[in-house]
């Protein structure tokens, strides 16, 4: 087992005086706001420097991934990471491999959803008010369709794996350390299943997760106590979707960072339909959403240009997340 305080870093110093949000004219009023408490910063980044990275989720096939990058580059908004949500088998494998040879050509890092999931099979329970088991792989068939999944993105060129079951976390770990799957293959846990304590967080790490999708309701407070207890990479809605919350956090980004490096920053959109699963029925809202992700990404980054905390990114191109803690794996 490695430890992750290796990956422990002193925060910068432009993350500790990053200026808050109306601080000079609140001031001004007598309305100045309480100190923070360097306790409360996360001392981790990223290896290879940086405390924050981006992504811009809900890329369902080659076109929409068309779109992000061209108006990523009318925006300069810079991408590490771009995910789907529909599915490894809701792509032919052309569309795949065009989409791992685009993302290469730019350096950035391609992940693409496992398998089948609760809310698409035949549990009806999922559709109650307590959601039943929710996103989880029901059944060995349901974890074969995942692992299936897995397999064929990563022959393909895929290198990172989106996954909402903590069973298929622990199963791709495992191939991943067998050798199934390429070793530097990584593993993403979804919004959906995403922990809320930092207990639970750190049993995701050592379940085999790289990277750790936190519901945009976590407070402040909640990203430092998980930071106590892991280095994990934290993901991170700056805006949800309406079927996360809708949450809109675009004010707290260099404090988000400052408590939850490092800290992927998730440009998605609210007041948006659902477009899982994606078929080209859907293509003109899909297009439409995609290019509007890249726009709400350029706001929240000005926002942190003018809070004085747009310099702690992290290198473009980098995807590993350093050293982490896993649990044993037995012969």
């Amino acid at each position: 087992m490695t430890d992750s305080s290796a990956q422990a870093a002193v925060p910068s110093a432009q993350a500790a005086v990053a200026r808050r949000p109306g601080e000079q004219a609140l001031a001004a009023l007598g309305l100045t706001a309480p100190a923070l408490d360097p306790a409360d910063a996360s001392p981790h980044s990223f290896p290879g420097g940086g405390r924050w990275r981006t992504e811009v989720p809900s890329c369902e096939g080659p076109e929409a991934l068309a779109v992000v990058l061209k108006e990523s580059s009318r925006l300069d908004v810079p991408i590490h990471r771009i995910s789907q949500g529909s599915g490894v088998w809701m792509l032919t494998d052309a569309e795949i491999t065009e989409m791992v040879e685009v993302t290469a050509a730019r350096d950035i890092e391609l992940c693409l959803f496992t398998g089948p999931r609760g809310t698409w099979d035949i549990g009806g329970s999922t559709r109650t008010d307590s959601g039943g088991a929710g996103l989880r792989a029901r059944g060995h068939d349901a974890v074969a369709g995942c692992v299936e999944d897995a397999v064929r993105a990563t022959e393909l060129g895929v290198q990172c794996l989106l996954v909402a079951d903590e069973g298929v976390l622990w199963t791709l770990h495992r191939a991943r350390s067998a050798g199934i799957l390429p070793a530097g293959t990584t593993l993403k846990l979804s919004a959906l299943v995403g922990p809320v304590n930092p207990a639970s967080y750190e049993v995701y790490e050592r379940l085999g997760a790289d990277s750790i999708n936190v519901p945009s309701d976590l407070t402040l407070d909640h990203l430092s106590e998980i930071r106590r207890v892991s280095a994990a990479p934290m993901d991170m809605y700056i805006e949800a979707p309406d079927d996360l919350g809708g949450y809109v956090r675009m004010y707290e980004v260099a404090e988000l960072i400052r408590r939850g490096a490092p800290l992927y920053l998730k440009f998605g959109l609210s007041k948006a339909p659902g477009i899982y699963p994606y078929g080209h029925h859907l293509r003109e809202l899909t297009l439409a959403t995609a290019k509007e992700r890249v726009r709400r990404g350029r706001l929240a980054l000005d926002l942190l240009e003018r809070h004085g905390a747009g310099g702690d990114m992290a290198p473009l191109g980098s995807r590993l997340p350093g050293s982490l803690n896993r649990f044993e794996i037995s012969s």
